[in-house]
């Protein structure tokens, strides 16, 4: 197992809702141990936090914080770049047999925006950087990110002749680095979710992309909101809180492994 890998479960099981089963478990190890008043601490951690997360309030904290940078790098829709760059984070590839197309996540809008700004003539063809955990199926169900995103940017009407496809990449330090080797030195217009921007642009910097920021897939901020929906915990807040702590973690995972 690679360290993305060993990157990914850890964080999936340091964050809710599964540290909180984590936590629960720990608790009821601590109770057989008898030490009871440790037990209800550690499980009263594990299920506040959660809760926490799960607040409106304190979900549009953190995701805002990411997106705030994001508003304030974006770059007018103008002529002219070399290529539009899609990253991956938008759309779940097929699954044969079990699932034969795509799905769409909420990160979608990276390839709506994408083919707006391709219809715009920004520029002359756009990049879509994502791979796949199956075998490459040529000619069956799309089963990497960037042939799902070929497939749908077509049926958005960009031209077939116009996406480049970059299939290998797992992550976003494989998709900036892939993308800088095909386009040497050429300006791009990178496209993806307004949180996931901040961490994008630094590594294009690191790795020496020359990228300018078309942000999308912003989150809805309270004002927009019905005011009932603003105040109980509920589970979008809690997995947009944990959408937030990944990029916060992987900013801080990519700043150490930068050169």
């Amino acid at each position: 197992m690679d360290t993305f890998l060993v990157l990914k479960v850890l964080a999936q099981w340091a964050l809710p809702p599964a540290s909180m089963a984590v936590g629960l478990v720990i608790a009821g190890m601590l109770a057989l141990l008898r030490w009871r008043r440790l037990a209800w601490v550690t499980a009263a951690v594990a299920v506040l936090e959660t809760l926490a997360l799960s607040w409106p309030p304190v979900c549009d904290a953190l995701i805002l914080s990411l997106e705030r940078e994001a508003r304030a790098r974006a770059s007018a829709p103008t002529c002219c770049y070399d290529a539009i760059v899609v990253l991956g984070g938008g759309i779940t590839p097929a699954a044969p047999p079990f699932t034969l197309e795509p799905d769409l996540g909420d990160g979608a809008d990276r390839m709506w925006y994408a083919a707006q700004l391709f219809h715009r003539g920004v520029a002359p063809y756009i990049i879509v950087s994502g791979g796949g955990f199956m075998a490459e199926n040529n000619g069956g169900p799309a089963t990497t990110e960037a042939e799902a995103m070929r497939r749908f940017l077509k049926d958005l009407g960009v031209p077939d002749r116009a996406i480049v496809s970059e299939e290998k990449s797992l992550n976003t330090i494989q998709n900036i680095e892939r993308v800088r080797d095909m386009v040497k030195d050429g300006r791009v217009a990178l496209v993806t979710s307004a949180y996931h921007m901040r961490r994008s642009l630094a590594i294009a910097q690191r790795l020496g992309l020359q990228a300018s920021a078309f942000p999308t897939d912003f989150h809805l901020p309270a004002a927009a909101r019905p005011w009932w929906e603003n105040w109980a915990p509920n589970p979008a807040s809690l997995s947009w809180s944990v959408v937030a702590l990944r990029e916060y973690l992987a900013l801080l995972l990519d700043r150490r492994r930068g050169g």
